[in-house]
């Protein structure tokens, strides 16, 4: 048999409990609450402040890129020099200040426009250097592989090959997508042939027909590179 104590606490409805339970925590409970609620505004807060502070970096290097547009047709002319300077002076200055996580797209394009500069000019010492900058500053964006692809471009202009295959292999590593991953993949085949590894050149070129057997152009180069170099 129960008793009546027992019986009592069992017809108790829950919300007599949880109240009871509230108004004897209500401090700590209280203090909680509070601090969940300011922590949460705060978040709020800084997340705003990022917004504002990416949209304006963004906002700065879409001005830099109009004035490289304007001056890309006579970019290599001695009357443009000073300009050409000037910009660079600044597009630098804005880059190393916005290479981080916050800004790091506008910081990665400014590097980028530099690179595109220094390539105008035929100056591929500097456009390499420029291009990997470029690469690490905007790493988490559609622009790392295409860095990296340039840059190795710039690499293969001064003969330096074993470094534009390392390049040519981190665009290919980038997580983002790049629609030139099937010609980046050929020229890693194409430059372990001039290397006269043949068995690299082989494997690089397999890689392109396996990966991307639905473009039209590059898979069928691979096959008759493959073909070629097993027949010597």
């Amino acid at each position: 048999m129960q008793s009546e104590k027992e019986k009592n606490e069992m017809n108790t409805p829950v919300s007599v409990g949880i109240n009871e339970f509230v108004q004897k925590h209500r401090t700590p409970i209280f203090i909680s609450g509070a601090v969940i609620l300011l922590s949460l505004i705060a978040f709020i807060v800084v997340l705003s402040v990022l917004d504002v502070v990416r949209a304006k970096a963004v906002t700065a290097v879409e001005d830099f890129s109009s004035r490289y547009e304007n001056l890309l047709p006579s970019i290599t002319e001695n009357y443009s020099a000073v300009d050409v300077e000037n910009l660079l002076a600044e597009l630098e200055a804005f880059a190393r200040k916005n290479s981080g996580a916050v800004t790091g797209y506008a910081g990665g394009k400014a590097w980028a426009i530099i690179a595109g500069i220094h390539g105008e000019k035929k100056d591929w010492a500097a456009a390499e250097t420029a291009w990997a900058q470029a690469a690490q500053a905007a790493q988490k964006t559609y622009l790392a592989p295409l860095a990296f692809f340039n840059a190795g471009a710039a690499a293969e202009e001064q003969g330096k090959t074993n470094e534009a295959i390392e390049y040519y292999s981190s665009s290919l590593a980038s997580t983002a997508d790049f629609s030139g991953a099937a010609r980046t993949q050929f020229a890693i085949g194409r430059l372990q042939e001039s290397l006269g590894d043949t068995n690299a050149a082989i494997e690089a070129y397999r890689a392109v027909i396996v990966g991307w057997s639905y473009d039209q152009v590059w898979p069928n180069l691979a096959r008759s590179r493959i073909i070629a170099l097993e027949g010597e």
